[in-house]
């Protein structure tokens, strides 16, 4: 059994309209919710053995933020394809990963996250800014991940209604 956790970046910022998209910030809120994300991790004994985040300057601030709080002690590892990043991005890489690593983390962004999560599990749900999905995948092999396996949402949890 492998285990997969779909965060969807945490609130960015808009305060500049010169940056491209890919360049923008957390904002406020952002740099408060991406820890607290870590924290869950961390309390619900969930932190990956590794971290696959879209280029997105937002994304890897979350990714570094939720890292650094649920005590994650490997590289995050940049994926450019995630930017903006379609379920078929995030499957092909997810196929490629080696067979040791049990419990995955990827960063990104919707309305592919979305999209993936219903493509593994034929569950929708809405993930909006630091919406946090655990998937459990009923494979040994990520390299059988492309054979669509039909994945089970274990969990999904929202910063606001993290108490």
């Amino acid at each position: 059994m492998k285990t997969l956790l779909i965060l969807r970046h945490a609130k960015s910022s808009w305060d500049d309209p010169d940056l491209s998209d890919i360049d923008r910030p957390l904002n406020k809120r952002g740099k408060r919710d991406a820890p607290r994300v870590g924290q869950r991790l961390r309390q619900q004994d969930l932190v990956p053995d590794l971290i696959l985040s879209s280029p997105a300057r937002r994304a890897r601030q979350t990714a570094e933020a939720v890292a650094l709080e649920s005590g994650f002690g490997g590289d995050i590892e940049i994926r450019t394809d995630f930017y903006p990043g379609e379920p078929e991005d995030y499957l092909e890489n997810l196929g490629q990963l080696p067979d040791e690593v049990e419990l995955v983390m990827v960063v990104g962004h919707n309305p592919g996250l979305e999209a993936l999560l219903v493509e593994l599990t034929g569950e929708s749900a809405a993930l909006p800014t630091a919406a946090l999905a655990q998937v459990e995948i009923p494979i040994q092999t990520w390299d059988a991940f492309g054979e669509a396996p039909e994945g089970k949402l274990i969990n999904l949890w929202r910063v606001k209604e993290m108490d």
